[in-house]
């Protein structure tokens, strides 16, 4: 089969997965309402009234109630899908640059390379990606750009492993001789039959991640490490919402529930990712 075939028919079977392509239109609506959010957001996310604050599911004006500043829900989750996704992929997509370079460099070359690099990275699993994750914001002070940093920095080695691993596998095979002998360069080699190869498992592997990466930044603006007041971004708002947990918990607990359908679709179309590039389901 060639690599256009093979493509063509993982697309295919993707597209016969109808959870999965619930999950691809769920992700895309959401992308959608944060990207063009000043357009479709009913109210101004920022203005405050203490009149109005709490208000519940349903009330006249706001269909989500308000929080505990008198701001419409509805606008401020569609403002913060906006930083809670950039938080989640940015990294992952600057992770999966870096780490795949990383794991395939090494797994290419072996031997003390193969040994160095990846006995590095290993310190990083010395910590959990949620400890090593505050530990590296707290260090450099809460904001935006501080969380993209920390986050990418977690998820590199989860991806280097991979990418080196998949990378060591294909080193092996008698295609990869054939094209040593043909005198082939390094660079060619690694573009057209170490790449060609291992660039779908690790994108699989880091679609995955995603659902975690934005549960990490959440929880970052959530421990006041992440994004901060007064931004919206589904972390914040949950914390800053805790106080009507009693009063007011469906209003409460709407961050929490962006969150979660959000982790989950991402998680589901991931699963139908991999599935349709197993040749062997497909058989």
């Amino acid at each position: 089969m060639t690599p256009n075939g093979y493509w063509r028919s993982v697309l295919r079977r993707l597209r016969r997965d109808r959870v999965a392509m619930a999950c691809a239109f769920a992700i895309l609506l959401l992308v959608g309402l944060a990207v063009f959010a000043p357009w479709v957001a009913p109210a101004d996310p920022f203005k405050a009234s203490m009149l109005k604050r709490l208000l519940p599911v349903a009330s006249p004006g706001h269909w989500l109630g308000t929080d505990e500043l008198g701001r419409d829900l509805l606008s401020r989750l569609m403002y913060g899908g906006r930083l809670s996704l950039t938080l989640g992929i940015t990294p992952v997509a600057a992770a999966f640059v870096l780490g795949t370079a990383i794991g395939v460099t090494a797994g290419y070359a072996g031997g003390w390379v193969n040994m160095a690099v990846m006995r590095t990275l290993d310190v990083f699993y010395a910590f959990p990606s949620v400890l090593l994750a505050v530990a590296i914001s707290g260090a450099m002070g809460p904001g935006m750009g501080n969380s993209l940093l920390a986050l990418t920095i977690v998820f590199v080695p989860q991806i280097a492993r991979v990418a080196e691993s998949a990378t060591t596998q294909v080193t092996r095979l008698e295609y990869m001789d054939a094209a040593r002998m043909s005198g082939a360069g390094t660079f060619a080699i690694l573009r057209t039959q170490v790449l060609g190869n291992v660039i779908g498992p690790v994108f699989v592997y880091a679609t995955g991640l995603i659902s975690v990466c934005m549960i990490l930044g959440s929880g970052l603006s959530f421990l006041g490490l992440g994004v901060r007041p007064p931004e919206a971004e589904w972390g914040l708002m949950l914390n800053t919402l805790r106080s009507a947990i009693f009063s007011n918990p469906l209003v409460a607990a709407l961050p929490g529930l962006m969150i979660f359908i959000t982790s989950i679709c991402f998680n589901l179309l991931a699963d139908g990712i991999r599935s349709a590039m197993d040749l062997r389901r497909a058989a």
